[in-house]
């Protein structure tokens, strides 16, 4: 009789509760701007709640198809995502906002490419790296193809520009090489010439030197370059032990600007207090930790690297919009995922969540080959994680 398969419920439940706290953070945080800007203090909220739920849908969807199917479709997947990260540069096709070209516009209905991408990037290197094994410890033909593409696109998205999610793509890249067994020194010769880049980049940008400098000192510009960084600590420090009480804040009140997007934590932290800001990073922990359970349970290679590679997606954008928001951080445009408004990055991310689902069901079917996979291999120094995703792949998978 085949095995019932059960998704993980942990990962589940984290997921869903950061979901709803998502929901109501964004109504809270959005419904004076709303009113405000769009005369509808629910404007924001009937958007997130239709994202919502199409994600969910999507969840589900991603949670009844095997996740093998999506192997098949790496290539013509990232082809795709490529070809819509160049169209978004098109003037005749790419939606300018705020002097930048994220958006493309379809209906009424606007979709950032950018997230197709990182997903569909993850999708090819859990193919290529399962399918490479061992191979991938040579250089040209194990490092440098991953490289070469995660870079071609960061240039791409680095030029609409966004800085965060063009180092999102090399941080998954470098990430899931290391994972594989790629040889420390050939990732270390590839990330020598993006260092300069990156300095170039910042240079040639004024307002990302202004940020690295508000980073750096934010009251040397307190009504500039580091107002928004001010104000978020402002927020934090007056939420307390136990918060001002939902829709309590202050800082929300035209004084933090776009408060329902990035900077959605500061005002879970003014409203919920301590308590509140340590309960989300709590439930972002429970999401890692089950996500890479996940990985290193999969049953076979492309599993193992897709489910690591997806909670290497989430984890970075979590940090990230954690450390820009306490001042850990540059200012980044990284949404906090789950929580964050947004349509498209709400929606791919819970996508990838039914994903890590469909991998978390298939992994606990056969405890025994797991448990035999986890021993690293004879005179390997590296860790038991980089073992068991370096294992041959079984005859017939």
């Amino acid at each position: 009789m085949p095995r019932r398969l059960v998704p993980d419920m942990w990962l589940f439940g984290a997921a869903l509760v950061l979901v709803s706290i998502g929901v109501v953070m964004v109504y809270s945080a959005s419904a004076i701007l709303a009113a405000d800007r769009f005369g509808d203090p629910h404007y924001f909220l009937k958007r997130q709640l239709f994202w919502a739920l199409l994600g969910l849908g999507g969840l589900w969807a991603a949670l009844a198809v095997d996740y093998r199917v999506l192997e098949r479709v790496a290539l013509p997947l990232l082809g795709v995502a490529a070809l819509l990260l160049v169209l978004v540069l098109v003037p005749a096709f790419g939606q300018a906002i705020n002097g930048t070209r994220r958006w493309l516009r379809v209906g009424g209905v606007s979709f950032q490419p950018v997230e197709l991408a990182k997903l569909a990037f993850v999708i090819y290197l859990a193919r290529f790296l399962g399918r490479r094994g061992e191979a991938v410890q040579d250089f040209w033909g194990g490092a440098v193809p991953p490289a070469l593409i995660g870079g071609g696109l960061a240039v791409l998205v680095l030029r609409q520009p966004d800085l965060g999610n063009s180092l999102t793509l090399l941080a998954l890249a470098f990430t899931l090489l290391f994972l594989a067994g790629a040889r420390p020194r050939h990732l270390l010769v590839l990330a020598a010439p993006a260092l300069p880049l990156l300095a170039v980049a910042v240079y040639l940008a004024p307002y990302r030197w202004r940020r690295i400098l508000a980073f750096l000192n934010p009251e040397s510009d307190p009504r500039g370059s580091g107002f928004q960084i001010i104000q978020s600590f402002l927020a934090i420090g007056s939420g307390g032990l136990l918060g001002r009480g939902l829709g309590g804040s202050k800082q929300k009140l035209f004084y933090l600007p776009e408060p329902h997007t990035d900077f959605v934590f500061a005002v879970i932290a003014e409203e919920l207090g301590l308590i509140g800001g340590v309960a989300v990073v709590a439930l972002f922990m429970v999401l890692i930790w089950r996500g890479l359970r996940a990985g290193l349970r999969a049953p076979d290679r492309f599993g193992a690297y897709l489910a690591l590679g997806l909670t290497t997606m989430l984890a970075t954008e979590a940090l990230v919009n954690l450390g820009v928001v306490t001042g850990s951080l540059p200012t980044k445009g990284l949404p906090l995922p789950f929580v964050s408004f947004g349509g498209s990055a709400l929606f791919m991310t819970l996508l990838s969540t039914g994903i890590l689902l469909n991998i978390s069901q298939h992994g606990a079917a056969d405890p025994a080959p797991r448990r035999r996979a986890a021993r690293p291999r004879s005179g390997d120094a590296r860790s038991a994680a980089r073992g068991v995703l370096a294992r041959p792949t079984p005859s017939g998978a």
